[in-house]
């Protein structure tokens, strides 16, 4: 049911590195990307897939990852992912993207989750450094990069606490928590 892969479909930023993706997984997933609503049905962005470990390595230097565990670096080796998507906005048929790119990253995610896969959103990346070291062309804009894989870690989502705060953590066991507001708070009456 869409519900139980929505609830499973979270931000997993620890993945089994060695569990390979491949070229016709990431076609896949970015089909889905492709058959969702697009703003007048323009269509502008553009994917980026990446699988091969001797061209992962590229990107991962420029990614930050979870700005609320201060002293967590980003997965380890052996924990990275296996493979990334970079969606890109094509200037040279819109300026701005609008809503396209989430529904694309959204339907990336779900695919991967229904293939036994996760994945993580990542916006806090070096465009340029991204740009010069992948030789990105200038009119496509750098929008974010998905991170893929299978994933090594487990993520539960909380009930938002009295405190009001929002910040995702981690316990000794490394389990990730994600505190979520209650559907009753977010409904305005």
């Amino acid at each position: 049911m869409i519900k139980d892969l929505v609830h499973t479909c979270r931000s997993y930023r620890r993945f089994h590195e060695d569990h390979a993706l491949d070229e016709e997984t990431l076609r896949e997933l970015v089909d889905l990307a492709r058959l969702g609503a697009s703003g007048h049905n323009v269509q502008p962005l553009k994917y980026m897939l990446f699988w091969q470990p001797e061209r992962n390595v590229l990107i991962f230097p420029h990614l930050t990852w979870a700005g609320y565990l201060k002293d967590w670096p980003g997965p380890p080796e052996g924990e990275r992912p296996a493979g990334y998507v970079m969606v890109l906005g094509d200037t040279e048929i819109r300026k701005s993207f609008t809503f396209d790119q989430g529904i694309a990253a959204q339907n990336i995610l779900l695919g991967a989750r229904e293939k036994g896969l996760g994945g993580c959103i990542l916006a806090a990346i070096n465009r340029e450094g991204l740009r010069e070291d992948l030789g990105i062309p200038e009119r496509y804009e750098i929008l974010f990069v998905l991170a893929l894989g299978k994933p090594k870690e487990k993520v539960v989502l909380e009930v938002l606490g009295p405190d009001g705060d929002v910040r995702y953590w981690r316990d000794a066991e490394g389990v990730h928590h994600v505190p979520k507001r209650t559907l009753d708070e977010i409904i305005v009456a």
